[in-house]
């Protein structure tokens, strides 16, 4: 069985999904899609993809396709995911699901209606040192949890250079989503409270109006209560892509993981780096890492015809509290999970 995608979104992430795709035994990208016709035509030309389109409705109508993969950014998913349930295909999606707590909700009934598989990219998951957290915690090795703390930090130049788009963002959409996702799972409750504080300086100087960082508190719903923090104006010398760290606390025990070092510390004559390789990283002629085993876990939902890990109501509940942070950026106040 080969299970034909075509790839909505041809930036960084788009790209290296289409070259992912095409090592995985099964998989057929058969389109891109970008916005940007002159980008998708030379990703098309350059990893040999036999179509390619600026609109995903024609590739939708016209396309040869089982599944779409969304890359397109944060604030942009809604359209080409809610066509392509509609259209009758499977969709992974990348994080976070939606940026608009209707429109998560509108994708969780389309999901349920339509039947497909879907797919949150929360890729993190995958990763076996968050996947063994989920199981200690799971097992009561550290007993009730109490609280958390989670922090993710990228150098400046990922807001001004790498996202042309991030004046439509924040560090937390963009940085925390993933930290949600894994201490929502780890807890497994729903957000309850937010209360949000966040800085708007340094990058509205230089022309991208959005937050430079952004620290939230939130309670769930079962009494555990964390906090988020996010920046992305760190220093362009800094080593850490991301500076990220995770620890939840329990009534006894306590587990911490920090991720600036992926075993890796390197020292060259341009600078001192932590190389990353467990999220994407090419071993010999194939991808391996986070972000492989999510996209593959995807095809073998569809083949097996069984529930993806990662879910549309899993999307659904990180766009809840993300939805109230930003409010309560807005209002000064704590708001509500809807």
């Amino acid at each position: 069985m080969t299970i034909k995608i075509g790839v909505v979104g041809t930036g960084i992430m788009g790209k290296s999904a289409v070259m992912v795709w095409q090592r995985y035994p099964g998989v057929e990208v058969t389109a891109v899609c970008d916005k940007n016709s002159e980008r998708a035509a030379a990703v098309a030309k350059e990893l040999g993809i036999p179509k390619y389109y600026n609109d995903h409705r024609e590739m939708l109508e016209h396309g040869d396709l089982d599944a779409v993969h969304v890359n397109t950014p944060d604030w942009a998913h809604r359209d080409p995911v809610v066509d392509s349930l509609r259209a009758g295909r499977h969709v992974l999606v990348e994080k976070p699901m939606t940026t608009d707590i209707q429109e998560a909700d509108e994708i969780v009934k389309l999901v349920a209606e339509t039947g497909k598989k879907f797919q949150v990219s929360f890729n993190h998951r995958w990763l076996s040192v968050y996947h063994k957290i989920h199981s200690d915690i799971k097992a009561g090795r550290i007993g009730k949890c109490l609280m958390g703390y989670a922090k993710k930090s990228d150098p400046i130049l990922v807001p001004t250079e790498w996202l042309p788009w991030a004046a439509h963002s924040t560090s937390a959409w963009f940085l925390s989503s993933h930290d949600i996702d894994l201490v929502s799972w780890w807890v497994d409750s729903e957000g309850d409270e937010v209360y949000a504080s966040g800085a708007r300086e340094v990058l509205k100087k230089r022309g991208v109006d959005t937050y430079d960082a952004i620290q939230a508190q939130v309670k769930f719903k079962n009494g555990f209560f964390a906090t988020f923090e996010s920046a992305w104006i760190y220093s362009n010398k800094s080593p850490y892509m991301p500076d990220s760290y995770m620890e939840i606390v329990g009534t006894e025990g306590h587990i911490f993981s920090d991720r600036k070092a992926e075993a890796i510390e390197m020292a060259d004559k341009d600078a001192y780096t932590y190389p990353r390789t467990l999220l994407n990283y090419k071993i010999f002629d194939k991808w391996q890492g986070a972000l492989p085993s999510c996209m593959y876990s995807f095809i073998d939902a569809i083949t097996d015809d069984r529930e993806t890990f990662v879910t549309a109501k899993d999307g659904r509940r990180v766009t809840a509290i993300l939805d109230a942070i930003h409010r309560s950026l807005a209002s000064g106040k704590p708001e509500r999970v809807p």
